[in-house]
């Protein structure tokens, strides 16, 4: 089996059946957790799955996997009165869950795009790209994300496609700056100050970072790539706490 088909099975296993017992199956006796949902180890994970609602459910959208991390991107319905959208990372060893990190924000129903947080192409493609891709989107995120060139954004994001699936955004790079000047006047100015790690598989992309938009935040942005250029953008924006652990992202 590998890492993507175990993680989802083992999702599916925990989340879609809320089985306590797929802890002993899928968990690793050295789990480490990065999620302000529960401590380390396999039986603060057993008692999170034991402790779920009876309405809680969750819809997975897209899975991407790259060596031992393996990334989904889904909503979760019952953790809280509003649905959210989450992305989960899960790093994979001796075929159990070893590691995982998070981030959630809640649904937005009328979004400036019309599109939804999640939906979108699902299937990965274009696998022959992956290492070309995942250098683009690190230089993307070290230069425009973290660096603020702005001005040579277009080398790495078309100019004629840019699907957005943030709520606040419309497509292009000009929705984008919209809405960037919108928050900026809100005091939420976005600052990405590390970027943690880039994810590639085939035409997907995934950057995990933290910075500042009004307050400490991790940043996880999904992007598709078609012929060398960003092409369409989800992603979630999660508060950091005010005492995070030591090692919470990296």
């Amino acid at each position: 089996m590998n890492n993507k088909d175990l993680v989802l099975a083992a999702v599916g296993e925990l989340f879609g059946d809320k089985d306590p017992s797929a802890v002993d199956r899928w968990v690793s006796s050295t789990f480490t957790q990065h999620s302000a949902l529960a401590a380390d180890g396999p039986e603060a994970l057993r008692e999170l799955v034991s402790s779920l609602p009876a309405d809680f459910r969750y819809e997975g959208a897209r899975a991407i996997a790259d060596g031992d991390l393996v990334a989904l991107h889904g909503v979760y319905y019952g953790l809280g009165p509003a649905p959210l959208v989450a992305f989960d990372i899960f790093r994979v060893a001796d075929g159990k869950l070893a590691e995982h990190w998070d981030a959630m924000a809640p649904v937005v129903e009328e979004t400036v795009s019309g599109r939804s947080q999640t939906d979108g192409p699902t299937q990965v493609g274009d696998l022959e790209s992956t290492e070309a891709n995942r250098e683009l989107v690190a230089e993307y995120a070290e230069r425009v994300l973290k660096g603020a060139e702005y001005a040579v954004a277009t080398d790495y994001t078309s100019a004629e496609t840019y699907l957005q699936h943030n709520p606040d955004a419309g497509d292009g790079l000009d929705g984008f700056g919209v809405a960037a000047a919108t928050w900026a006047a809100e005091g939420k100015t976005v600052v990405y100050k590390t970027i943690h790690r880039v994810m590639a598989e085939g035409d997907f992309a995934l950057v995990q970072a933290e910075g500042e938009f009004g307050g400490p935040v991790t940043y996880y942005d999904l992007f598709r790539l078609a012929d060398g250029k960003i092409v369409e953008h989800w992603d979630v924006i999660q508060p950091i706490p005010a005492e995070p652990r030591d090692d919470d992202l990296s």
